[in-house]
């Protein structure tokens, strides 16, 4: 699983440390945006605020198991699968927030994104110590996690913009979800590259 170190995925060190940036960046813009803005956006769906709060502990709750279930994943499977799986499934979550605004779809919703998005942070680690040498993981871990709150507070901010510009989050949440869709890319693409290099050792 573990690629030459001198070339992750086939890339130069800085391609490839370039390419985790971007993905963070991405999975935490869309990220941010459940949680960032749910409360809120049950209050403009008239729920009030309470139950916003409560879908927030549900989400934050479940992504507690998430961090725990995913490390076993990314034992068994590897950071850059790991990352692709989580990246899927925080999508169809986000899809699920578009699909229906009532108040028990909602819970459900935020309960599979807290599912879904706990373990995607942690996968970059993973996939530095998988990719490039041990003496550089203090600055690519750092580089990379850095991102992530990079993508978290541009997420955020971008959802609100976009509230104030429609009058709607549905505009926002589709914001996320082409993010998302660039996190996924990106970890597909960086798998199938390093899948390609295996089977041609």
């Amino acid at each position: 699983m573990n690629a030459t170190s001198a070339m992750p995925f086939g890339l130069s060190p800085a391609s490839a440390q370039t390419l985790l940036c971007i993905a963070a960046v991405a999975c935490c813009v869309a990220m941010s945006m459940p949680q960032v803005h749910i409360v809120a956006y049950c209050a403009d769906l008239g729920y009030g605020v309470a139950r916003g709060a409560e879908m927030l502990s549900l989400m934050l709750g479940f992504g507690i198991v998430s961090r725990i279930g995913t490390g076993w994943i990314a034992d068994k499977v590897g950071g850059v699968m790991t990352l692709l799986i989580g990246a899927t499934l925080q999508c169809i979550a986000l899809v699920f927030y578009l699909i229906d605004d009532g108040l028990t779809s909602l819970y459900i919703a935020s309960a599979l994104f807290g599912l879904f998005q706990g373990g995607i942070v942690p996968s970059y680690a993973i996939i530095v110590r998988e990719y490039f040498p041990p003496r550089e993981a203090a600055s690519r871990v750092g580089l990379t996690v850095s991102s992530t709150i990079v993508g978290m507070a541009l997420g955020g901010w971008m959802g609100g913009v976009m509230f104030d510009m429609t009058g709607s989050y549905r505009a926002a949440f589709i914001n996320g979800i082409a993010w998302n869709v660039l996190n996924a890319a990106i970890a597909w693409w960086l798998l199938s590259r390093q899948m390609r290099r295996t089977a041609a050792a």
